[in-house]
């Protein structure tokens, strides 16, 4: 078996290295075109990523025919597959075509808090493109930033997209379980800017919200620096654009840390205010939100019941 998942494992690797290696070397109309048609195929194809994704999508759009939802599991995965080709394209973007392509309302929200030098922690959704966000903040904004990634396997995949990610001025830290909150407080503690995927928990420990109706738990982090170093909190939701074809995003009022209640009160507080803002731009661009992935406590409790029973069997 160990044979198997090692074989598994480089061509994982492998793959994602051609990506990287090949993808930006594409004029982008050609690029555009592939992603699409490897989506499409995927989306054929009805596998367990396609069929998460439609189970999520469900949640968000309840109402949905499963017509509907055939055809917003279908946008999601070319939304889901122009994320990847513009990700192994962004090492060749300029400048110019980083800002042509971004377009973000009430940026002034970020902008007033940098100035402000409190520290800014930006929480977004996996919605559209946040490394694409990333980038335009660096070089448009002219902000670096730090931000977490879940360990991957291989490791070398996961060395992959660390590096890829510091080539475009991110400093990235890796998720193991925490170690990475002192380094992200003295970031923001020196008026910084702290960037993190925060719709989905990747510790089992996190903040149980209300989402869509049923419980999820998403990360407490982005509350927890929040409240440790008085950075602001500003959510961020993020969609694609055919009309011009650019990414555009909402920059969200700041959370405020409640003036009472014990810590973890506060962090519940502020982990649901953050939840209200995702479900707010996902309702609203749903073929864009790449959860592949269980998300809500009622599935994650039913794949262990399955677990449990095959274990029986």
């Amino acid at each position: 078996m160990s044979g198997a998942n090692d074989l598994r494992d480089r061509l994982t690797d492998g793959l994602y290295g051609l990506g990287w290696s090949t993808v930006k070397k594409l004029p982008e109309p050609v690029a555009t075109g592939l992603g699409r048609r490897i989506a499409d195929l995927a989306w054929k194809r009805r596998g367990a990523s396609v069929l998460r994704l439609e189970s999520n999508l469900a949640r968000v759009v309840p109402d949905a025919t499963p017509e509907r939802l055939a055809e917003l599991s279908k946008a999601g995965m070319r939304s889901y597959m122009r994320y990847w080709m513009e990700s192994f394209r962004l090492p060749t973007w300029s400048k110019e075509r980083v800002d042509d392509g971004v377009r973000i309302k009430d940026v002034h929200h970020l902008k007033d808090g940098l100035a402000s030098g409190r520290g800014v922690i930006v929480a977004l959704p996996h919605l559209a493109n946040w490394d694409l966000a990333g980038v335009w903040a660096t070089r448009s904004l002219g902000v670096p930033f730090t931000t977490v990634a879940e360990r991957l396997k291989p490791e070398t995949l996961f060395d992959r997209f660390v590096a890829y990610r510091e080539s475009l001025g991110m400093e990235v830290l890796p998720h193991t379980g925490g170690a990475a909150f002192g380094t992200l407080a003295r970031r923001l503690r020196a008026g910084g800017l702290v960037c993190l995927v925060a719709d989905r928990d990747l510790s089992s420990s996190g903040t149980e919200v209300t989402f869509f109706g049923d419980t999820a738990r998403m990360p407490a982090g982005p509350a927890m620096l929040a409240q440790h170093t008085g950075a602001l909190l500003l959510p961020v939701t993020l969609w694609y654009d055919d009309d011009p074809p650019v990414m555009r995003g909402q920059v969200h009022a700041p959370v405020d840390v409640p003036e009472s209640g014990t810590r973890a009160e506060k962090t519940s507080v502020m982990t649901q205010a953050l939840a209200d803002a995702f479900a707010t731009g996902i309702a609203d661009h749903p073929e864009d939100w790449h959860m592949l992935q269980r998300l809500w406590l009622a599935d994650l409790e039913e794949r262990g019941a399955d677990r449990a029973e095959g274990s029986r069997s």
